[in-house]
């Protein structure tokens, strides 16, 4: 109860009309706090107000994978969520895949093979990528592929994402 009456007290009507509202998301281990229009998508809230643009906007549909992060280790389109939706969850985007200053396994066995092209793709596959890798550490050839049927790429073919992501199962790459 006493959260409903905090969100409704945050509400307010921008110069526009839009209500506007006080979100407080975990993105990236941090928290953050952001007036945001209410009727913006996740992607446009990380984008626009956060400044987080590694997350790219594609299709805007939910078809093509590219805005994909992960709430609560779970990959989502961030194009088909409001930003208001995602205030319980634990946000990650490409930007938080680094620790120490390190990049991610993954991002390491894209950049040795060669597995980007115009990179405009990349971040939602590397962040599918990690969600199937935390469930499944072993997956197969077709598992991958399956994971990573709703993430459009338009210049590699597919064959070296798949590889970067083997190479990192079989521990090729630290």
């Amino acid at each position: 109860m006493m959260r409903k009456r905090r969100k409704e007290s945050t509400a307010k009507l921008n110069q526009n009309g839009l209500t506007k509202r006080l979100l407080r998301l975990r993105v990236n281990g941090e928290v953050k706090e952001v007036a945001t229009e209410t009727n913006k998508t996740l992607l446009e809230v990380l984008r626009e107000d956060l400044g987080l643009t590694g997350t790219k906007h594609g299709c805007e549909l939910g078809e093509c994978g590219t805005c994909t992060v992960l709430m609560s280790d779970e990959p989502v389109l961030s194009c088909l969520v409001l930003g208001v939706e995602s205030e319980d969850a634990d946000i990650v985007t490409v930007e938080g895949l680094m620790r120490d200053g390190r990049p991610h396994p993954l991002q390491r066995a894209f950049a040795d093979l060669g597995a980007t092209q115009c990179g405009y793709c990349i971040p939602g596959i590397l962040l599918t990528s990690r969600a199937l890798l935390d469930k499944n550490p072993h997956p197969t050839r077709e598992q991958i592929r399956e994971a990573l049927a709703g993430n459009l790429c338009r210049c590699t073919g597919y064959t070296k994402i798949l590889d970067a992501v083997e190479l990192v199962v079989k521990g090729e790459v630290a």
